[in-house]
């Protein structure tokens, strides 16, 4: 009975044995299993990145052929050094470290050597690779930018590094991924999937042919082609208009939330970030500490909104029942509390319409203490006005589909019984009246300006902003972007403020950059704009702001232009948004003067005065 136990146990084995080792030369097709095994060799074929198309399906972004050389370091036979890095235009130390990083990746794996080279240098050289054993050329994509605008929209593509492999394993070292805008946020629906090849070795270590015939190679699969909702032209135009500034354009589509432009300035050629030369430019761009280039400003600054917020301001004063439309304050020339005073620049007895129309301090710090007295403490009044504020994406991330952004700020309670040092010290209404009017400690994002503008265009809703129309392949546009976002407002308030900003065209503060033949709502807007320069704060030349959209009833553009140093609203801003809002409803400008004012004006000798030591323009 032992002795037929004891053969069981043994054939039993056997068959198990027989099992795995049948299962894993025939069924097992892991490419993690076969990229281990030394007897053979992984080669990567790469797919075409999908395209990239403006909202007119106008090609923004396409491939070029490129060559990277590749080492399998443990291939690696002795070689001339010295010729060898003459022919790759590197030094010796160079090569040395080159290879010391891909020996520490893997031995067995590729690695780049040198990537990107171009089709000269490829010639020159792929006709001398025999002579390097372990060495190879690669064939693989590269981005060719059809236009020299809209890198913050697209982003660029970088090499992996150790922490994205560790993250996914799809990637191997020396690959590239999108690394910021759409590059990035679409990156597994561009990037396609790559194909795979095992070449078998033989005990010399010599490539005897396709391993088992073939059997597990794939073929790449393309990556899927993208529209997006920026209009190039708009773009390009808005660029233009920038040149010589800092700040940024955004102009939504209110009816859809699709992004029109997105201008960051200043900005840069997406073309500089591919090919031999990327790291050399990206560095210089990195430490251009001055004009930050590669600050998205439009998606990352955040600044007081000044005027502009009035109309937020106005919209939840008649929400909470603060005020009626037809409620008058008498402005005596500011608003007065304790011993400061908010001056404006009107007088006289004003009501909401006419509020807006001339930016009066006086109204709308009256409204705001009115929203704050409608509650008990108030510290109920500032998270009652925030809830509302929050309701049109304010304060928070709006959810757009580009990677980078900022919360903006819109203070909580909390917040101001901790620097008041509640309830040791009651605070009032009064200290917290500089947010009535868009200073104070209220910040916003160009983005969330542009949005809170496509609200008010559409009478109390929004579509989150975004940037993909279509994903020309299986996958769809997600589903977020197609919800309506309702503020808490009420329709019905909103008439009173639209006429109110169409009114800033007619007889208010922008009457004087009046766009022919469009109906434009606006708002003006002038920042203060603090820095610090050798440990003091200093108030530099204010922010010019301005908001609009057109036309006023079925409205096609809501945008929002920030520049930075711009003295008050109506003299860059408004004249900008004018410009953009007549080049994309009626596709060319009759305001030629202001066409010409700001094509030709810079703002560069603003923006050299903390280190120049000239005086600040400052509207007091």
């Amino acid at each position: 009975m032992r002795k037929i136990v004891l053969i069981g146990l043994v054939l039993l084995s056997g068959v198990l044995f027989a099992a795995r080792l049948f299962y894993l030369q025939v069924y097992d097709a892991s490419s993690d299993s076969l990229s281990q095994n030394s007897a053979i060799k992984v080669m990567y074929d790469y797919p075409q990145r999908g395209y990239m198309f403006d909202r007119n399906m106008k090609l923004l972004v396409s491939n070029q052929p490129s060559y990277d050389v590749m080492v399998i370091p443990r291939d690696v036979k002795p070689l001339d050094t010295l010729e060898f890095c003459s022919l790759l235009k590197i030094t010796k130390e160079d090569f040395k470290e080159i290879m010391h990083k891909a020996r520490v990746y893997s031995p067995r794996l590729p690695s780049v050597v040198i990537p990107q080279l171009n089709k000269a240098d490829y010639a020159s050289l792929s006709e001398k690779m025999y002579k390097y054993e372990g060495f190879y050329i690669q064939r693989r994509s590269l981005r060719e930018y059809q236009v020299d605008h809209s890198a913050n929209v697209m982003g660029y593509i970088a090499e992996v590094n150790n922490a994205i492999i560790e993250k996914n394993p799809y990637y191997q070292m020396g690959e590239l991924i999108g690394t910021a805008g759409v590059e990035k946020e679409y990156e597994e629906v561009l990037r396609g999937v790559k194909g795979v090849k095992y070449i078998q070795k033989d005990r010399f270590n010599r490539d005897i042919g396709p391993y088992k015939d073939g059997i597990f190679d794939t073929l790449p699969e393309r990556g899927n082609d993208i529209q997006l909702t920026i209009d190039a032209t708009l773009q390009k135009y808005g660029q233009e208009l920038m040149v010589h500034k800092r700040g940024g354009i955004v102009a939504i589509e209110p009816e859809s939330g699709e992004i029109l432009a997105l201008v960051t300035a200043p900005s840069y050629d997406p073309s500089l970030l591919v090919g031999r030369d990327r790291s050399k430019n990206f560095t210089r761009l990195w430490y251009d500490t001055l004009a930050k280039p590669l600050y998205d400003r439009v998606l990352m600054g955040e600044y007081p909104p000044g005027s502009p917020f009035k109309t937020l301001t106005a919209l939840v004063g008649l929400h909470e029942n603060a005020i009626g439309v037809d409620d008058v304050v008498n402005c005596t020339g500011g608003y007065h509390f304790g011993r400061r005073v908010l001056r404006c620049h009107h007088r006289g007895p004003v009501a909401l319409v006419s509020g807006i129309a001339n930016s009066c301090n006086t109204y709308f710090c009256t409204v705001y203490k009115k929203i704050m007295d409608t509650y008990p403490t108030p510290q109920e009044g500032i998270d009652a006005w925030r809830k509302d504020l929050m309701s049109f994406g304010l304060g928070d991330f709006l959810g757009y589909d580009l990677p980078s952004g900022k919360r903006g700020n819109i203070p909580t309670s909390a917040y101001y019984n901790k620097i008041h040092d509640f309830p040791t010290h009651n605070w009032s209404s009064l200290a917290t009246i500089s947010n009535a009017i868009g200073q104070g400690e209220v910040l916003l994002t160009p983005m969330q300006m542009a949005n809170f503008t496509a609200a008010i265009a559409n009478r109390g809703y929004y579509y989150t902003p975004h940037v993909i129309k279509n994903i020309i392949g299986p996958d769809t546009i997600p589903q977020k972007f197609k919800e309506k976002h309702y503020t808490t407002v009420e329709p019905e308030y909103f008439e009173p403020v639209v006429e109110g900003m169409f009114q800033v065209y007619e007889r208010g503060t922008a009457s004087s950059i009046r766009v022919p033949g469009i109906e434009v709502c606006g708002k003006t807007g002038t920042a203060e704009n603090f820095t610090r320069i050798d440990g003091k704060r200093v108030q530099l030349t204010d922010h010019s702001i301005f908001v609009a959209f057109a036309p006023k009833d079925n409205p096609k553009i809501a945008i929002a232009v920030f520049v930075e140093n711009g003295y008050w609203g109506s003299r860059w801003a408004g004249r900008i948004a004018g410009l953009m809002i007549e080049k994309y409803l009626k596709g060319e400008i009759t305001r030629t003067d202001m066409e010409k004012y700001v094509l030709e004006g810079s703002l560069e000798a603003e923006y050299a005065k903390p280190y120049s030591g000239q005086p600040f323009s400052i509207n007091r």
